[in-house]
């Protein structure tokens, strides 16, 4: 049973209108970890987590993995932690995602590797029915981007596949590893997070439209249209959005 109190933020995210609903994260990393602890302490239960890597000594300063950690596989560490954070136990897949695998109705596509996502999309996302909600986050070490979509609306998905770029274009370290610091990655999953948040608040709000009658519908508050793009910077700090329709 889930043993989390959820009632300082229910009325920004109520669990129960959320259902249970499927949420895929595909990469454990420094901002998939971080996601997906923070989905479970909003009170959300039918979490699937996938990665295949272990957990590294260079892990430790950008995700949320401990030096206990160290050698095991990221999904089981990640399963610990929740369960010691939130009580809530997440369904774990210690296994790399090549698109032949079915996906929720929210993904959030977090792979290392901008050719791992392209794949992973063309595969099993872009235009399949069964997922309403695609999040993805691409990271430097003071800036980033998250896009928000949904992969069956053609502005939407030909938006999004005009901002994909090759593996080479990906900042890296003097010593050659990508470059991944714990604040900016805070940053880049909160929007993230913020974000699904806001998509159902949408939802809710069209579905309430929907039930009502003609008269009533106009009364429904309606919030804010989705930004398909979020860019950031932390020097200085700046934030800007659009939307591809």
């Amino acid at each position: 049973m889930n043993i989390i109190e959820i009632n300082r933020h229910v009325d920004v995210f109520s669990r129960d209108s959320f259902g249970d609903r499927r949420i895929d994260v595909i990469g454990a990393g420094a901002s998939g970890s971080r996601i997906v602890l923070s989905l479970a302490k909003l009170g959300i239960e039918n979490i699937h987590v996938w990665d295949f890597d272990i957990v590294e000594a260079h892990n430790i300063a950008n995700q949320v993995y401990s030096q206990a950690d160290i050698g095991r596989p990221k999904v089981e560490a990640l399963k610990d932690l929740v369960k010691a954070h939130t009580g809530m136990d997440l369904t774990i897949h210690n296994e790399r995602v090549d698109g032949s695998q079915t996906l929720g109705e929210v993904v959030f596509l977090l792979t290392d590797t901008m050719s791992s996502r392209s794949e992973i999309w063309k595969k099993a996302l872009r235009y399949k029915v069964g997922t309403k909600l695609m999040i993805e986050t691409r990271m430097g070490a003071d800036e980033g981007r998250v896009y928000t979509i949904n992969p069956t609306r053609p502005k939407q998905v030909r938006g999004w596949e005009g901002t994909l770029y090759g593996d080479d274009v990906a900042p890296v370290s003097a010593c050659g590893t990508t470059i991944s610091v714990g604040p900016t990655a805070e940053f880049i999953s909160g929007l993230a997070v913020w974000q699904l948040i806001r998509w159902h608040a949408i939802e809710q709000a069209k579905e309430k439209a929907a039930a009502a009658s003609e008269t009533a519908a106009q009364a429904v508050d309606t919030p804010v249209p989705l930004d398909h793009e979020l860019v950031f910077g932390m020097q200085p700090a700046f934030l800007m959005s659009r939307q591809f329709e």
